[in-house]
């Protein structure tokens, strides 16, 4: 499958047209789809409609899948992973969805996540588990997995994702596929949001190339009204930034996990063949200790998270027009929404100055290095279920739920969740300081899962991710790496 660009352009010079690669994509779907779970949501005959006034941006006819989470697309169901929100449509186009619009791109569906994005893994109860089409066991991570399994089957050469703690990467990672998190205030969030998480979230794209999501973020990428940040615009353009060899790089590489245990060793010869590709290509990779206080990280995170679990059942009223009740989200949800409504005020507003600490910590590292390079994750792709509560635990969070008693529960949530932080620690730090940062897909492992390779730029410098993505991509190319589950 060519990628985006190519695809446009071949739509452009009459090789093609919009409705046959509508079609083709659709029949991608239809053959592929039952195997991967990654779409949730069909718009064909929405998609096929749209045809007929396509604009002519730069990404003319190219067949396009939503994330269901966070972007409305008007009259479509937005159900964000939650059974209680199926038949929810909205009744307009959120900011980003009318870029995408705008920029010619064909939307067709919407792909799976989890409930409200809140973990790391795609297993929503509403939809059931999506699958990593390079081993349907695997899992394809969270939140973004839809689209990252969509992309790597080639049902669709580029779609939509968003990051609040890795969800573009994490996915990208565990599917093989290209994955940048833009800078905070990079990308529209209107008109419904203004700062999402607290401004830990920004949405983009999972790739197959890096021009393709270079190519998107230039057409994405301008404030809208009443946005929360002004953010400076790059030198030059990121699709230049793309085709440019980026000068010799100062690189700090993290090889241990932040808690002193074990790093799969997978993920530790990713980080090794990477750093020993960044020497042939002239940079200046060198060892580093972590630049920030994880467990302060963990902790701000975490609190901000359970706070956002429970504004998230607040929405969700408001959509009902009723409170939230149990039955309305899957167990851990509900329990992790009142562990938020147990925070104070006060808890929540300190964790939200440790961003500042951090993002502090983080200006001081780039002071002395243009990068750091971590792995993606600290661990291959999970098995399906891995990451769920075993059935006892389950049985216990319901019925100390249902008897009022979420005090007790404080602390053993609090500790599964910082078990579970460990597996994927190096993501989230970006969210919080509002870097810019990418997963390269430059390894796999002898049982053929890929392993992605992490970098973090300066607030700011996509360009210079976008610079080193694309020199990588020359040398060592992966979009010719199709997993057995394809197109």
């Amino acid at each position: 499958m060519p990628d985006a660009i190519a695809l446009a352009d071949a739509i452009r010079r009459g090789e093609t047209t919009a409705e046959a690669e509508l079609e083709a994509a659709i029949s991608r779907c239809e053959s592929l789809n039952p195997r991967l779970n990654a779409i949730v949501c069909k718009l064909y005959d929405e998609a096929r409609a749209s045809l007929a006034n396509l604009p002519d941006g730069p990404f003319r006819g190219v067949p396009f899948l939503l994330k269901d989470l966070l972007s409305p697309l008007a009259g479509a169901p937005l159900s964000q992973g939650c059974k209680a929100l199926r038949h929810f449509r909205p009744d307009h186009d959120s900011e980003l969805v009318k870029r995408f619009k705008s920029a010619g791109l064909v939307i067709f569906g919407k792909t799976s996540t989890p409930e409200f994005g809140l973990v790391g893994y795609t297993e929503p109860e509403a939809f059931g588990p999506c699958r990593n089409p390079w081993n349907l066991d695997r899992s394809v991570g969270g939140s973004s997995g839809g689209s990252a399994a969509a992309v790597a089957a080639g049902i669709v050469p580029i779609a939509h994702g968003g990051d609040g703690g890795g969800s573009i990467r994490l996915p990208a990672a565990n599917c093989g596929v290209f994955g940048l998190k833009p800078s905070r205030g990079r990308l529209p969030t209107g008109p419904d949001y203004g700062e999402v998480w607290s401004g830990a979230v920004v949405e983009h794209a999972l790739t197959r190339s890096v021009r393709d999501s270079a190519a998107l973020l230039d057409w994405l990428a301008a404030p809208d009204a009443g946005a929360p940040y002004l953010i400076a615009p790059p030198p030059t353009s990121f699709s230049e930034a793309a085709r440019t060899r980026p000068r010799a790089l100062r690189v700090g590489v993290i090889l241990e996990h932040p808690e002193g245990r074990r790093l799969h060793p997978d993920c530790h010869a990713a980080v090794e063949a990477t750093v020993d590709l960044l020497r042939e290509l002239g940079h200046q990779p060198e060892p580093v200790p972590l630049p920030y206080d994880y467990a302060l990280m963990v902790d701000s995170y975490l609190q901000m998270y359970y706070g956002e679990v429970a504004a998230d059942l607040r929405e969700l009223a408001g959509v009902l027009g009723r409170p939230a009740r149990r039955e309305d989200v899957e167990l851990a949800t509900w329990v992790l929404g009142k562990l938020g409504h147990r925070r104070r005020a006060a808890d929540f507003a300190a964790a939200r100055r440790h961003w500042n600490t951090l993002a502090r910590s983080m200006g001081r590292f780039h002071q002395q290095y243009d990068l750091l390079l971590t792995p993606t994750l600290a661990e291959p792709p999970t098995r399906i279920g891995e990451l769920q509560p075993t059935a006892k635990e389950k049985l216990g969070l319901e019925w100390l739920s249902r008897l009022g008693l979420v005090a007790l529960l404080d602390h053993p949530i609090h500790q599964q969740a910082i078990r579970n932080f460990a597996r994927m620690p190096f993501t989230q730090i970006a969210n919080l300081t509002g870097q810019p940062a990418m997963s390269i897909p430059l390894y796999w492992s002898a049982d053929g899962l890929p392993i992605g390779s992490h970098f973090i730029a300066p607030n700011g410098d996509e360009v210079t991710l976008f610079q080193l993505a694309g020199q990588l991509e020359s040398v060592a190319p992966w979009a010719g790496n199709w997993p057995p589950v394809h197109a």
